[in-house]
């Protein structure tokens, strides 16, 4: 699996992704700061990338759309660096690899993990 890393959280996650068997880059890298979550989605939807981001804006894209893909995942923690929330992420993408690969919204907070595979049904949300 590829990730884009949003804006919205920091650059060390490459390296975490990195050291667990994933390529990752940052949207920072690639695109520009400022650019809408249409564009950062289509980027990712091309170049089969999933987004790693905080922004619940994705989730809702999905929903909205009833996309098929990217997968998405938020998460929803205070503290998002990778010191407090690496562990936790890499074995819960590791548990979860497989539906990310074909298409999925998973939210992750500090206690739960909520898996969404895609797409989205009208009578589900």
């Amino acid at each position: 699996m590829k990730f884009l890393i949003d804006m919205n959280l920091p650059p060390e996650w490459v390296n975490i992704f990195g050291q667990h068997g994933w390529h990752a880059v940052h949207w920072k890298e690639i695109g520009e700061p400022n650019a809408s979550d249409d564009t950062i989605m289509d980027w990712a939807r091309q170049h089969d990338y999933v987004v790693f981001t905080r922004d619940l804006d994705f989730g809702m894209l999905l929903a909205m759309t009833f996309a098929d893909g990217p997968s998405v995942v938020q998460v929803r923690a205070k503290d998002i660096m990778p010191r407090s929330l690496g562990n936790l992420l890499m074995a819960v993408l590791h548990e979860h690899q497989s539906v990310i690969e074909n298409g999925a919204l998973l939210t992750i907070t500090e206690d739960r993990t909520r898996v969404r595979i895609l797409p989205f049904k009208a009578d589900s949300l």
